[in-house]
C-alpha cells in the first residue's frame, strides 16, 4: 500500500515552520537537508524534521496538510510537543554529511 506523509520542518531557531506532503518522507527531507526542491525551505533554512504523520490516502495527506497550513503557530506547537517536545530534529541519524553532499551535485 502507498504511503503519504505529513511534515513539518523548521530552521536552528525554531521561528520558521514548513509544512509539506510526500510520498518518500525520507527522499524529500534529504532535498530539504540539501537545500534543494523548494525555495522557501532553502531560504529560511528549514532542515530540521520535527513531526510527521503517516496516511495512506493521498487526498487524506493533503486535507491534513491544508489543515495545518492554517492553524496558529502556537496550536503547531503544541502538536509538535505532542510526538517530539524537545523540537528536536527526528532525522538527525537518516543521512550522513556525504548523503547531503551527493544529493546536491545529482541536483
Amino acid at each position: 500500500m502507498r504511503r503519504y506523509y505529513v511534515y513539518i520542518v523548521s530552521n536552528f531557531k525554531k521561528n520558521v515552520f514548513y509544512i509539506g506532503v510526500t510520498n518518500n518522507l525520507e527522499r524529500r527531507i534529504l532535498e530539504h537537508k540539501a537545500e534543494i526542491g523548494s525555495q522557501f525551505t532553502t531560504k529560511y533554512k528549514c532542515k530540521i524534521l520535527l513531526y510527521f504523520e503517516e496516511f495512506g490516502n493521498i487526498n487524506t495527506a493533503i486535507e491534513r496538510e491544508k489543515q495545518l497550513k492554517n492553524w496558529h503557530r502556537t496550536w503547531k506547537i503544541n502538536l509538535i510537543k505532542t510526538q517530539n517536545n524537545d523540537m528536536t530534529d527526528l532525522a538527525i541519524n537518516w543521512y550522513t554529511e556525504h548523503d547531503i553532499i551527493n544529493a546536491k551535485e545529482i541536483q
